[in-house]
This record gives structure tokens, sequence and C-alpha cells, in this order.
């Protein structure tokens, strides 16, 4: 999948409108890929919200599809706009770009947009994801973002698609072993449990949808 500039749609404004938007002393994309909104004090934390939860509703399905077909900064928070908007609609096309790893950084997006439409259906999306990419013990992608997501669901829908990836010697311990040797720290799966649950919350407390 081609990268493809907003320019070529007529959508040019969008990178500095909901990217690049200034609600603190970075721009959004760095807020997002850096969680500083999901740290207790941080005295931004209202301005962004209220901006994000204004944006998530107010822009067109037009400019989100200019977003996701750019690089990972568009990408990341266009990933981001349709999770606290809960745009399922965008589901099949998150599940394609998550599966396509095409670029650094946005996939972290997607498994939180999945993790916030919360179906089976998007568990099933991220249990693809980790059959692939977990038998790439070479690779360091969004597996940690992945589990962590697919752990939210299972508790949420009382389900236990994680099972299987998270048994002793299975499929996420062999592949925290491979990267290791890269030299990629990791996370227990309940550490990367909660640190969904802390994005899907804070969308929650944004949104109260």
């Amino acid at each position: 999948m081609r990268s493809q500039h907003p320019d070529k749609t007529g959508h040019g404004y969008v990178i500095e409108r909901y990217v690049m938007r200034m609600d603190s002393d970075a721009p959004r994309y760095l807020e997002l890929n850096g969680a500083r909104a999901l740290r207790p004090g941080w005295p931004h934390a209202e301005r962004f919200a209220r901006h994000m939860i204004e944006d998530a509703v107010s822009i067109t399905d037009e400019e989100l599809e200019a977003l996701l077909a750019y690089e990972w900064r568009s990408r990341l928070t266009g990933a981001w706009l349709i999770g606290v908007g809960r745009r399922e609609s965008f589901r099949e096309r998150i599940a394609g770009l998550l599966l396509a790893s095409e670029v650094c950084y946005s996939g972290a997006g997607y498994c939180f947009a999945l993790a916030r439409f919360a179906t089976r259906e998007d568990s099933e999306i991220l249990t693809a994801y980790l059959d692939h990419y977990l038998a790439r013990t070479d690779l360091h992608y969004d597996q940690g973002a992945a589990l962590g997501a697919l752990l939210h669901l299972d508790a949420r829908l009382a389900t236990h698609y994680a099972d299987r990836f998270t048994q002793p010697d299975g499929p996420w311990n062999q592949w925290v072993e491979g990267v290791g040797r890269l030299g990629y720290p990791s996370h227990t799966p309940a550490e990367l449990r909660r640190w969904t649950d802390l994005q899907c919350g804070f969308a929650n407390g944004w949104s109260h949808v």
C-alpha cells in the first residue's frame, strides 16, 4: 500500500489540523506516541482530552481516510481519533493496516482502536496479527500492544483468545526470548493489559461512551 500525501485528495489541511495540533508544548502525535496524557497530574490533560473528543466527533470519514493513507504520524493520530469516536466502520481498514505493519509506531494506535470497538471480531483481528507476528522472533513491531489489547478484550468480553499465546513456553514467551537476544526489552502480559486498560479507561472518561 503506497503512502499518499493528503494534498493528493484535497485534504492537505488535515496534517496541521489534527496531527500537528498543539494542545500542549508538543504536537498531538507526539503526545499520543509518548502517552503523557495518561500520566497523573499532566497539566494539559483537560484541554488535550476536550479537543480529542471534539475532533473525534467532527472529523469526516474522508479526512480520516486521508490520515490513514499517509505516514506514521498521521496514521497514529487517525487511529486514535477512530478509537475515541468508536468509528467501527473503519474496522476492516484498521485490520488491514495492522496486519500489513508498513510503518513504525502507528500499530499501537490500531490496537487501541480495536480495543475500543470491543467485539469478538476485534479479538479475532488481534489474534490473526499475533499468529503471524509472534512467529517472527527477529521482529519487534506491535506484538506487545496487540497482546495487551487482546487481554483487555478477553477481560471485557469474558473470552479466552489470549490463553494460547500466554501459556508457559508458549508463543509469547518464545517471542520475548527471541527479541530479547536482539536487545529489545519486553513487558509482562499483565503490564501490557494494564496499559491498554489505562488507554481505554481514559478514553471512556473523555467521551462518556
